[in-house]
């Protein structure tokens, strides 16, 4: 299993105190990568660093300079930058025609803008080490519409076709980028959906044929595969992790 090792390789992880984003830290941690958990909530993401023995760096991904001091200060106290999982990201559920124009750009800013950036700012430092992996976080709504994420949808569909064009520019780099397009997961960001959208839990279970919403933990596999060099020939793809769910008609 020498392809799925990941010792010796640093990895940021933005918001991965949490949620999805915790579940691939978890799993980065245990193949060996010493891990950043990059977040807002300081003590969130402290807790986090210390279950996995990683580090925590407080960040706010919409900020330019907040990102630049996060990949300055993993580099700095690890000595390089192999792995990036641009997983921030939030939603705001409104029909179209009721968002304002501050809400669209707050959702788009984190969840696209900041991926963005962040890989900008990481691609110097891969391509020093020599190559490196970016694992884009995208959605079902890359993939479907639904009438409560137009700004959501429009943030992870950009995701998909990003990470395309940044795999063809940094192949010739030894980067390569991939997306993770989550299910319905159990996390905090869905339950607070199943409270807004009623009939959802049962619509969700009926139509997935894994028969169950996803977990946090069923991305750890992922996380490891695409940051390891088993994916090395994978690059610009997006994989959904949704017990089937995508597959159904």
């Amino acid at each position: 299993m020498k392809s799925f090792d990941l010792t010796g390789r640093v990895a940021i992880v933005t918001g991965g105190n949490g949620g999805i984003g915790l579940g691939m830290a978890r799993g980065l941690a245990a193949a060996g990568a010493k891990v950043v958990v990059a977040g807002r909530n300081k003590d969130k993401s402290a807790a986090a660093a210390k279950e996995i023995r990683g580090d925590a760096i407080e960040v706010d991904v919409k900020s330019e300079a907040s990102l630049k001091s996060l990949i300055a200060e993993t580099v700095k106290r690890h000595a390089r930058l192999d792995i990036l999982v641009n997983n921030a990201g939030i939603n705001i559920r409104k029909q179209p025609q009721e968002y304002t124009l501050a809400e669209y750009h707050e959702v788009m800013n984190t969840n696209l803008t900041s991926a963005f950036n962040c890989s900008q700012l990481a691609y110097p430092e891969m391509k020093k080490a020599g190559g490196g992996k970016i694992i884009n976080i995208g959605s079902m709504m890359s993939i479907f519409g639904a009438s409560f994420t137009a700004p959501y949808a429009t943030s992870k569909g950009g995701i998909v076709q990003m990470s395309r064009a940044m795999a063809c520019a940094w192949a010739k780099d030894n980067i390569q980028v991939n997306c993770v397009l989550p299910g319905w997961i159990d996390t905090d960001l869905t339950r607070g959906a199943r409270k807004q959208i009623e009939g959802l839990h049962e619509r969700v279970l009926a139509r997935t044929p894994a028969g169950r919403w996803g977990d946090p933990g069923d991305f750890a596999g992922i996380a490891v595969f695409l940051a390891s060099p088993s994916s090395d020939f994978i690059t610009g793809t997006a994989i959904p992790v949704d017990g089937g769910y995508s597959v159904q008609g």
